[in-house]
């Protein structure tokens, strides 16, 4: 790097330095007196909008509330979790923008250690004590890192992978520092479009230099990705080997091996995860999905039992939480401890419609398990009532695994004609959950009706195929408008993610060849909005924005941000685009 250069990059820092005065900090701190002793090194900077967070609750609030340029959080929070956590928390759930820097301040030298195994590491971390001038110092850094890769950001907090991706190929021979985070932003942005061969040759490129888990990591989802699972689980399972703290290994390894159908070695290698990070509750549900399939009852109950404790009382809480431990216990025949947390979930819950429905359709299982049929079909009663009470926003955001639950509330209240319309509509908009499907299967087996499951559940499937089959013959025999028709008319049936996703790539090809209808291209956008709140980074859906992307650029339209900041979707697995973070090296 020439002199020149090494001018520019002073000018720049000089002007990100004078460019503070205008961010917004968020502090994270357990204890007001440090949140003021940073409050007065800020503020020396020039530095005065700056919001405070004593809890991690109160970091979840704030974020939704705001914008922020910088997040400082310390290492020990107040619920057992930490400032790393926190920063997986809100990457995972899309609550912070990739611009957003966030650092992590703490007194622990061995940080260090976690971070360099870390997979959403920050974009950096101090060591206490530090002074005003080296905080300074290391934040103009961090702020020139996230200006350098504004362009990547920006793209990528809108879901414009392709895009993103030549950016990255723009910065390259730019800074010399940056290779490796340019080279780890390609390969999983590559991997995220379905581009897997091409996105081994980069990983391949940082592995013939440095042997670094996250490059084996991203190997390792791009063999994943074009089908080869033996060595896609021996790659993960190799990084988990030599770097055991490394927990997205851990994740990725269980997801593989459950596609391959070894239920007992996910769990296995999940369980070995939460030894390292007892207070992840994502993976806590996970270890207790996976072990209810396994029918490893007492697993799943301290599974569960652990994520409903960590949340209770917290605005992290969700009804699930409640539900799949009361589920569990009833049956291992607990039947008291299931009417326990029924009560708890009621009162935790007290004023939430949903939340009273979802008590409601423990009360009747619970009734119904102690022999009390009538008491039984009275909480039933009141639950459908309520359900039919519910606005359509509520009816559509209430858990699918609960009206699992209401359907098996049915089935032995004997309504058998109810018990089928729910799961029927929940196995079609769910059909390749192979956990939901599973649950399905279990309702039946435990009503004594196996074989109208099998029946519904073959039903459902054959009409899924048919549905989508006459969309994609059309769009073959090139009558888009018929296809598209179809296709509409199966997302309106059945809105699961595979109908979603044709029609939406069904739209906007029509609306490529044919020319933009506000109308029709409002549809699509909607559509692509339904299918990502199902999946944010399902290959499919990213494909299906990227022909929306396409197309509004092609006609001058301006393109909604959509799976960006703030969008759902809470995959697992370290196949996230949020591992777009910190040290690469």
């Amino acid at each position: 790097m020439g002199t020149s250069d090494l001018n520019d990059i002073a000018d720049i820092q000089h002007k990100l330095g004078k460019e503070l005065a205008r961010m917004r900090v968020l502090l994270v701190d357990r204890h007001a007196s440090a949140r003021n002793s940073m409050r007065i090194i800020l503020s020396s900077l020039g530095i005065t909008a700056v919001h405070n967070a004593g809890t991690s609750a109160e970091v979840l609030r704030q974020v939704k509330a705001y914008s922020f340029d910088i997040i400082l959080s310390d290492y020990h929070l107040d619920d057992g979790r930490d400032g790393q956590q926190l920063l997986e928390e809100l990457r995972h759930k899309n609550l912070i923008s990739l611009s957003t820097a966030y650092m992590v301040i703490t007194a622990e030298r061995a940080y260090q250690n976690v971070v360099s195994v870390a997979e959403l590491a920050p974009d950096d971390y101090l060591i206490k004590p530090f002074t005003a001038d080296q905080f300074h110092s290391r934040l103009i850094k961090t702020i020139y890192k996230k200006h350098f890769f504004e362009q990547v950001f920006q793209h990528l907090d809108n879901g414009a992978y392709a895009d993103a991706l030549a950016a990255c190929d723009g910065l390259i021979g730019k800074e010399d520092a940056y290779l490796y985070d340019i080279l780890r932003f390609k390969g999983e942005i590559l991997n995220v479009l379905g581009r897997h061969q091409e996105a081994q040759v980069v990983y391949q490129q940082v592995l013939d230099h440095a042997m670094v888990p996250w490059a084996r990591m991203g190997l390792a989802i791009a063999l994943r990705g074009t089908d080869d699972l033996a060595a896609a689980e021996e790659m993960g399972a190799s990084v988990i080997d030599d770097f055991p703290e490394y927990l997205a290994a851990y994740d990725f390894v269980a997801s593989v091996r459950e596609e391959m159908g070894k239920l007992a070695e996910a769990q296995q290698v999940l369980q070995k995860a939460t030894e390292f990070s007892p207070n992840n509750s994502v993976r806590q549900r996970m270890v207790g999905d996976v072990a209810v399939r396994n029918d490893d009852l007492d697993t799943a109950e301290r599974a569960y039992g652990k994520v409903l404790e960590r949340h209770q009382g917290s605005s992290l809480r969700v009804l699930d939480d409640y539900t799949n431990l009361t589920r569990v216990m009833l049956d291992k025949g607990h039947t008291e401890g299931a009417k326990k947390v029924t009560q708890d979930l009621r009162r935790d819950w007290r004023g939430n419609k949903q939340g009273e429905l979802a008590a409601l359709i423990m009360d009747s299982l619970c009734c119904e398990q102690e022999g009390e049929p009538a008491k039984a079909k009275q909480a039933l009663e009141k639950a459908l009532e309520l359900r039919s009470s519910l606005g359509d926003s509520d009816n559509k955001e209430f858990s699918q695994k609960i009206a699992v639950d209401l359907a098996h509330a049915c089935l032995a209240c004997g309504d058998e004609n109810m018990a089928q319309e729910i799961l029927s509509k929940v196995a079609a908009e769910n059909h390749e959950d192979r956990s939901m499907i599973a649950q399905i299967q279990g309702v039946f087996s435990k009503t004594g009706h196996e074989e109208a499951g099998e029946t519904l559940l073959a039903k459902v499937g054959k009409e899924i195929v048919e549905l989508n089959n006459r969309g994609v013959l059309a769009a073959r025999s090139g009558n888009i408008e018929a296809s598209v028709q179809m296709l509409i008319e199966a997302v309106e049936r059945v809105p699961n993610l595979q109908f979603l996703v044709n029609a939406t790539k069904a739209i906007f090809t029509m609306l490529d060849r044919k020319g933009w209808d506000e109308e029709m291209g409002q549809r699509g956008i909607r559509y692509l909005q339904m299918a990502q709140s199902k999946d944010t980074r399902n290959a499919k859906v990213i494909s299906a924005r990227e022909l929306y992307h396409k197309v509004a650029r092609k006609y001058g339209i301006e393109v909604v941000p959509i799976g960006g900041v703030r969008s759902a979707g809470e995959k697992s697995g370290g196949e996230a685009i949020g591992q777009f973070r910190g040290p690469a090296d």
